[in-house]
């Protein structure tokens, strides 16, 4: 058993920018349809990139091959907190914990993960 943690930031307006070049078609390429229904501001969207890469890096592998956006779920529970599912199996997740919050201009997530 072991403890990996992974954390990302992000700039808000660098999500703002692919938003307003891409739209919908920006959204798709990284957040479900559920993610999607969650993100009524910039802001939550640019957490939820940074809480998928933070996922990714305390897995050990980023996104890349291992695992992609779409391969990595975030929702919330019923108090509001984050949590992620991932389609796959493999990683042998024994539990996890999902933290995300803006402020300033940036979006900063920490994932904490035991394996």
């Amino acid at each position: 058993m072991g403890i990996k943690v992974g954390t990302d930031i992000i700039s808000i307006k660098r999500i703002q920018k692919l938003l307003d070049k891409f739209g919908n078609r920006f959204l798709e390429r990284y957040l479900s349809k559920n993610e999607q229904l969650l993100v009524k501001k910039t802001e939550t969207a640019a957490g939820f990139w940074a809480a998928k890469e933070a996922i990714a890096k305390a897995l050990g592998c980023g996104i890349g091959k291992e695992i992609g956006f779409l391969d990595i779920e975030i929702k919330k529970d019923d108090n509001n907190a984050p949590y992620f599912n991932l389609k796959s199996k493999k990683f042998n997740i024994i539990d996890s914990s999902l933290s995300i919050s803006h402020d300033s201009g940036f979006a900063i997530a920490v994932a904490v993960i035991i394996i």
